[in-house]
């Protein structure tokens, strides 16, 4: 029987905050070299829905580093703060299943209790607004029950949403849609089926399927790659003034980023990055990768 399987597709989805570091490249070759290594489609996603945090000409600089280093993608980029429509009919979507809130990260961080990731939302604007307040954000009713996965790189993931985070925001109260809104809606919309990324964004899948869940979108394949972080146990990050890589000297890097992920190495250098491409495809093993969540490097 033939399989119904929607075909390969992957994405590598960039915040445009500053410049490429290795750690953002990492993530690039992994998601690359899978889509590749199973004959799939490969897109690049801009997600500049966050004005405050972007840093002028950070998308195109990302771009330039991408085409130096020889990475091809299959499609036009597309920037997610082109896509406020989308989000907008996804969040009329989920009346029902959402409420607005409130409440101030003062007050919340006053009446909530100590998470995983920060305080969890106590729930005060659940069954409606207090009177003297007035809605600030919209927030997602989420279930108290577990939501699991089973992630190709990391094993079983589950996580009581309810529990651990609370009703999430999806809409931002400076009026920009949350982040886990628009990237469920953008992945559905471009038809990713498999979604490596790193560690960092792990605990957040959890969130997406039970968005996709309410939103009839199909759940892609998860993979959470280990984080590159320095002797000090930091991940480097942008706002952690990681360094950028150099756009003149990929060679070096997609070695060193090869050699991260545990990834077999050619004898010698290849001459040219389509040389190195080649290899890297097809000598591609995901099943190599560490399962721990993060893995020192060097600090040069």
């Amino acid at each position: 029987m033939p399989s119904t399987a929607p075909p390969y597709c992957g994405r590598f989805a960039p915040s445009p905050t500053g410049a490429l570091h290795f750690g953002s490249l990492i993530a690039a070759v992994a998601c690359y070299l899978d889509a590749r290594a199973n004959r799939g489609r490969w897109l690049v996603r801009m997600e500049d829905i966050d004005p405050p945090r972007e840093v002028p000409g950070a998308a195109d600089d990302i771009l330039r580093t991408l085409d130096a280093f020889g990475f091809e993608w299959d499609d036009a980029v597309l920037y997610q703060s082109r896509r406020t429509a989308a989000y907008q009919a996804a969040l009329e979507q989920l009346q029902g299943h959402s409420y607005p809130c409130g409440c101030s990260r003062k007050g919340i961080a006053q009446q909530g209790r100590p998470g995983a990731e920060g305080i969890i939302y106590p729930g005060t604007c659940r069954a409606g607004l207090p009177a003297e307040c007035e809605a600030r954000t919209i927030r997602l009713v989420t279930p108290d029950l577990p939501i699991g996965f089973m992630d190709e790189i990391q094993g079983k993931i589950e996580q009581s949403i309810a529990q651990e985070v609370g009703d999430f925001i999806i809409r931002r109260s400076d009026g920009l849609f949350a982040y886990q809104l628009a990237v469920v809606v953008d992945d559905a919309w471009q038809g990713v089926t498999h979604v490596v990324r790193g560690a960092d964004l792990m605990h957040s899948t959890p969130r997406q399927l039970y968005l996709q869940r309410l939103l009839s979108h199909p759940a892609p394949g998860y993979a959470h790659l280990p984080l590159a972080v320095d002797a000090t146990g930091s991940k480097l990050s942008k706002q952690a003034k990681a360094l950028p890589v150099d756009q003149k000297a990929p060679l070096p890097a997609l070695l060193a980023a090869l050699d991260f992920l545990h990834q077999p190495l050619p004898d010698e250098q290849p001459a040219t990055l389509e040389e190195l491409w080649q290899w890297a495809v097809a000598n591609w093993d995901i099943k190599r990768i560490p399962q721990q969540q993060t893995q020192s490097i060097p600090l040069s």
